[in-house]
């Protein structure tokens, strides 16, 4: 083979190799960005990026925070969504609530029911969301998932509803079932126990202060959840009860009011016998009346009175 056939072969050759790595790289290239993926938060919402998968260690890497800008994540990297803001856990059993009204018993063993709304905020700091996160919120699947997920319900359930429950039970045992169900005083008393307790338990059942007032915007002390409750309910049989009993207590007192003005009239009959005697005292009564009739007489004239027959 001749040098210049030879020197024209290895061009081809290298040329050749040349193509195939600008090949490798765009397949390599494109195998890599098609493992990525871009997230962009939300005004209302906050982002957890943990970095890692299949071939390497999950570690947290940073908070995505709110009405952030597209970011890009890695191959394998995964973004867990959480809430910003002013969150409820609506107890009222109405269509949309995640808890129908919970149950109490009162000091004298009365079980009534009580409904309301907790607002709070979800404690987004970003190191205390990530706690949050690994210790519960991968548990129950809270994060969000296209909105709202049913592992964010289940986990208010946990976290919420069973302090908040535990804490009106507690409460409504050191009242008694009328003075909740009509009394201001006692209603006012025992909301502030309930608020007391609520904030004990739910952070003693979360280990944590993950659910904060619902104003919290970070920073310093979270504060505590808001509660709007209702006054305790009977059973509808203690309330007829109670509105038969107040019945009567007022047609007593009517009653009483009526008998009151009978001896006072009894006590001007005997005045009128006193100073008229008890036929003046009759007549007296019958002109009051209106039964008798009187007409002046003049001085000095003659009266003749002729009974009427009856």
């Amino acid at each position: 083979m001749s040098a210049q056939k030879a020197q024209k072969t290895g061009g081809r050759r290298l040329l050749l190799k040349g193509f195939l790595l600008a090949v490798a790289v765009v397949v390599v290239s494109g195998f890599v960005l098609s493992g990525c993926s871009r997230v962009s938060t939300q005004p209302d919402e906050m982002v957890l990026h943990y970095a890692g998968g299949t071939f390497e260690a999950i570690k947290f890497e940073k908070c995505i925070n709110p009405s952030s800008g597209a970011t890009l994540l890695g191959p394998g990297d995964t973004g867990y969504s959480y809430p910003f803001g002013q969150r409820t856990f609506d107890f009222t059993g109405a269509e949309d609530a995640e808890s129908k009204p919970l149950s109490v018993v009162s000091k004298d063993n009365v079980e009534m029911t009580v409904s309301g709304v907790a607002t709070f905020t979800l404690n987004t700091e970003c190191k205390t969301l990530q706690r949050f996160h690994e210790k519960i919120g991968l548990k129950y699947r809270a994060y969000y998932e296209d909105g709202e997920s049913e592992g964010w319900r289940r986990m208010l359930n946990i976290y919420l509803r069973v302090p908040l429950d535990r804490a009106l039970d507690a409460a409504s045992q050191e009242f008694e079932w009328r003075g909740l169900f009509n009394d201001p005083k006692v209603k006012q008393a025992w909301e502030a126990r309930v608020g007391v307790l609520a904030r004990e338990f739910i952070k003693e059942t979360a280990g944590a202060d993950y659910f904060c007032n619902q104003n919290y915007s970070g920073g310093g002390d979270c504060g505590d959840i808001s509660l709007t409750i209702q006054k305790p309910e009977p059973p509808e049989a203690l309330v007829s009860a109670l509105a038969s009993e107040q019945a009567a207590k007022a047609e007593n007192i009517a009653q009483a009011q009526r008998n009151a003005k009978v001896r006072t009239e009894l006590e001007s009959i005997k005045d009128l016998v006193k100073v008229l005697g008890p036929q003046g005292a009759v007549l007296w009564q019958a002109i009051q009346k209106g039964q008798v009739s009187v007409v002046p007489v003049p001085q000095g004239s003659n009266l003749n009175i002729t009974p009427q027959n009856r």
